[in-house]
């Protein structure tokens, strides 16, 4: 196999990843490496790249994705890597696919469709199955290649479910069910996972509205499990925690296993505007302690499109429950009952410390409606809607969705839409820039450019950060949280992964719905803008027009992590 030529960049603005002031620059990649950065470099032969009026950082670190499924049918894990992603940590949340017994692949493609907002038809036509272990999944990842480096985590409620089985969701573990589960996440971990993943959140529910497995785990069997991934003296322990999962707990967890903590999802809230920092100040106490505990947050405001057909916005609510896993005439007799309108109306009025939906109506709009007579609600809000009429808004929501056969498809801004308070979010020590979800909710956001919108929207046109701190945020900094060793950084002997970039235009373009997936299904895209190339271990995969139509398996599958 003949070896690639050498890549120079020229006279790149290069910002390396460390924060640290840029400087006008020459890049020699040699053999995936960063060979030499300097001036005036030779070319010896070298493909040339005239970067003059160009940025060029490391790669974008995705700390959190769901391209677990998405990834056994697409080695392109699009729409990421156009849009400057050279590595994904996959297994977020604990919703990963492996392990995975034949007789539960039904019912964790069941679980996804409701939690992450993925179409069955499309897991059922795209997965590939050929694995049962956690180290089995990975050597499947190995074989089939990835366009960007991965990092999985070994997720808690497949953890569950290979050994509890159907009572997986329905009760809590033995003391012998909990050294089984500890024995997989040892082997998970031996085999090169990043860590183990879990999940608390109430909005976190699989078919039918039934709670996902890992939220029925005690704090015992949490902290078995946490401990049993530190052993080696390695790993990341990542959960969305719910209201009722105290940060001083998760403390206890990082204490005792002498590992980091990641803590997702910290979104603003403004109907509870000081929650989130509450989480902050206690995440900033632990750290003063000692213990490494590090906030999930996100740059990117959470908005997103859903129907009353797969209305997950709401599904958190608890009086919610009575419309999941009926469908049809059974649903619309639910979202017809008074008592359910009544007991929704209630749970939405009453105070929570965190919940994707809290009533704030003037941020629901409707997008686009089936009926052509209902046309004339399209692109108001439904408080606006609901004034217009003289009702209250959530009959108003209910019933315009009633009227158009659940078709309507509604856009809600949940929450970060206060931007004043997501600035000091970001700026935070202990916060980590994140959430894209890429690989999830595919109908119903994409937020897969995060990376883009902090060094355009954040770091460029609101002044929030510097641009070197913001490439700092995106890059070296999760690689250290995660002991990624060997990138990260624009410095000798690292890999190279790279993104180019013009620091006048940088940012993500606007939505659009693309049917890519398995059997045409759709997903929301975003372009990139002010992209001009990015390398995954000195291989091209995307220039200024996206990903290359041959984009190479470039990634690689990470499984040695620094303690």
């Amino acid at each position: 196999m003949t070896a690639s030529p050498d890549l120079l960049i020229r006279q790149a603005l290069v910002f390396d990843g460390s924060g640290a002031e840029p400087a006008v620059r020459d890049v020699l990649v040699r053999d995936g490496l960063i060979a030499a950065v300097g001036t005036d470099l030779p070319a010896r032969g070298a493909s040339v790249v005239d970067a003059a009026g160009l940025a060029l950082m490391p790669g974008i670190i995705d700390s959190h994705t769901h391209f677990d499924a998405q990834v056994t049918w697409d080695s392109t894990v699009r729409p990421s890597p156009a849009l400057g992603v050279t590595t994904a940590v996959i297994g977020n949340c604990g919703f990963t696919i492996a392990p995975c017994r034949p007789r539960d692949r039904d019912i964790t493609m069941r679980n996804l469709v409701q939690v992450e907002g993925m179409s069955l038809e499309v897991l059922r036509q795209g997965i590939d199955w050929s694995f049962e272990t956690f180290p089995e999944y990975l050597s499947l990842l190995r074989r089939k290649g990835s366009v960007v480096n991965l990092a999985a985590y070994v997720g808690h409620s497949s953890v569950r479910t290979w050994v509890m089985g159907a009572d997986a969701t329905e009760r809590a573990a033995t003391q012998a069910e909990i050294a089984e589960m500890a024995q997989v996440v040892r082997e998970a971990m031996a085999a090169g996972a990043v860590g183990f993943a879990s999940s608390t959140s109430p909005a976190h529910n699989g078919e039918g509205g039934t709670p996902m497995p890992s939220r029925l785990a005690s704090d015992a069997e949490m902290h078995a499990l946490t401990m049993a991934m530190g052993e080696a003296g390695r790993g990341v322990y990542m959960v969305t925690k719910g209201g009722q999962m105290p940060v001083p707990f998760l403390e206890s967890l990082s204490a005792d296993s002498g590992r980091p903590v990641m803590v997702a999802a910290l979104l603003h809230n403004g109907t509870n505007p000081q929650a989130v920092f509450r989480d902050l100040d206690a995440i900033t106490a632990a750290n003063e302690r000692g213990r490494r505990l590090i906030g999930q947050v996100s740059c990117c405001p959470l908005s997103m499109d859903f129907t009353l057909a797969s209305p997950y916005p709401v599904e958190g609510l608890a009086s919610w429950r009575r419309a999941m896993g009926v469908g049809g005439e059974a649903l619309k007799a639910v979202l017809r009952d008074p008592a359910f309108r009544a007991a929704v109306r209630a749970e939405i009025a009453a105070p929570a410390t965190f919940r994707l939906f809290n009533g704030e109506w003037d941020k629901v709009q409707v997008t686009e409606v089936a009926d052509p007579a209902l046309a004339h609600h399209e692109q108001r809000s439904i408080a606006e809607i609901a004034a217009a009429q003289g009702q209250d808004p959530l009959e108003a929501f209910l019933d315009l969705a009633l009227a158009d056969e659940l078709r309507t498809v509604f856009t809600a801004m949940l929450l970060n839409s206060d931007e004043s308070a997501v600035g000091r979010m970001l700026t935070h020590p202990h916060s980590l820039v994140s959430l894209s979800d890429a690989g999830a909710h595919l109908t119903f956001f994409n937020d897969a450019g995060f990376g883009l919108h902090l060094m355009g929207h954040w770091a460029r046109e609101r002044g929030v950060m510097a641009l070197s701190d913001a490439v700092r945020r995106l890059t070296s900094q999760p690689a250290a949280i995660f002991g990624m060793t060997d990138r990260g950084l624009i410095r000798e002997g690292l890999a190279a992964d790279l993104l180019l970039f013009d620091p006048a235009t940088v940012g993500r373009g606007p939505k659009r719905r693309v049917f890519d997936l398995p059997g045409g299904a759709p997903r929301l895209d975003t372009g990139a803008l002010g992209v001009h190339g990015v390398w995954v271990n000195g291989q091209r995969v995307a220039d200024a027009d996206g990903l290359l139509a041959e984009a190479p398996r470039a990634g690689r599958l990470l499984t040695e992590f620094a303690a």
